[in-house]
């Protein structure tokens, strides 16, 4: 049995200007111990899809589909129920901690906190505990600096922190949700190694939500691409970044500079911008921007096709390999 499946998904958010899609149909599994990346420009539904697995939506968002989190359809659940799976066996690290930690209370009584709310431990138990973790992430002198606010820590350390807190209570799944964001190169190396060591300890599911296609290479095992909120292909991490075949990912790719590639050879963009869906398209969401476009691609969306093993891709074209 998969760790987290989900089936048919769809994420939508009622505006003035209308209901906004922001997700369609979109299906995966994970399974325990392994990373899935979920790969795709600003506005592809990535986060999203995030916030929709922990039942965190905005006011005026609202799901549909099946979530299973560990054969528990979480529908299913009250928001007691919710709440007790949140943070405990299900965790999430957001983009930017300056603005998910709180800055008027100590890192300390923010992670004992999480402790004694989730598993019942004494405060003395729950600060022993979160200086081990914050000992795990690396951050020196934890015992000491457990007591300052996060103010007092640089961007890097503030990250680690994020990554401490939702390991607490060492949850069988954990949503990274652009983990890397607004770090430099040395840091970000370091959070990626960080992130591979504690899910090789905890042998954790990751679900790992980005647009960097490198932080994709260094940490998943499998990836999903998604495109205006439908997914487009999916496929081992490997045979992906050598074998795309989904137009858009092959976009994606062809935009990254990479060490190998000639000095004289320019990078290409993806010509146009995401959409933003009031109403969902007729037929593929990326046709209007897609170089190999036919009339059947605007007409219909396009079904599944098995490439290779575990390589399926959604295109009316013949894709070859």
């Amino acid at each position: 049995m998969a760790l987290l499946e989900v089936e048919d998904l769809e994420v939508r958010f009622t505006t003035r200007d209308g209901v906004v899609h922001a997700v369609n149909g979109l299906s995966f599994s994970l399974d325990a111990g392994e990373t899935l990346g979920l790969v795709g420009e600003s506005g592809s539904g990535k986060s999203q899809t995030a916030l929709a697995l922990m039942n965190l939506l905005a006011d005026n968002g609202s799901r549909r589909g099946r979530i299973r989190f560990q054969g528990k359809d979480l529908s299913s659940l009250s928001e007691r129920e919710m709440n007790g799976l949140r943070g405990n066996r299900m965790a999430m690290i957001f983009q930017d901690p300056m603005s998910c930690l709180n800055p008027h209370l100590t890192v300390e009584r923010q992670m004992t906190e999480v402790l004694e709310h989730h598993q019942g431990l004494s405060r003395r138990r729950a600060r022993r505990r979160a200086i081990e973790m914050l000992q795990a992430v690396h951050i020196p002198d934890a015992a000491r600096r457990i007591h300052r606010y996060p103010h007092e820590f640089s961007g890097g350390m503030q990250q680690r922190v994020m990554i401490a807190m939702a390991l607490l209570c060492r949850p069988d799944l954990l949503i990274a949700d652009e983990p890397t964001t607004a770090l430099d190169v040395t840091v970000q190396a370091q959070i990626l190694a960080l992130l591979k060591e504690l899910q090789a300890r905890f042998q954790m599911g990751v679900l790992l939500i980005t647009h960097d296609l490198g932080v994709v290479a260094a940490l998943s095992d499998r990836v999903l691409v998604l495109y205006g909120g439908r997914a487009c292909e999916t496929a081992p991490v490997n045979r992906l970044f050598r074998h795309p075949l989904h137009p858009y990912t092959r976009g994606l790719l062809e935009s990254v500079p990479r060490l190998d590639t000639p000095v004289d050879r320019r990078l290409r963009a993806i010509p146009g911008s995401p959409p933003v869906f009031l109403a969902p398209p007729r037929g593929c969401p990326f046709a209007p921007r897609c170089a190999q476009m036919e009339p059947r691609c605007t007409q219909s969306p396009p079904e599944w096709k098995n490439a290779a093993p575990e390589h399926r891709v959604a295109c009316h074209l013949e894709l070859s390999t």
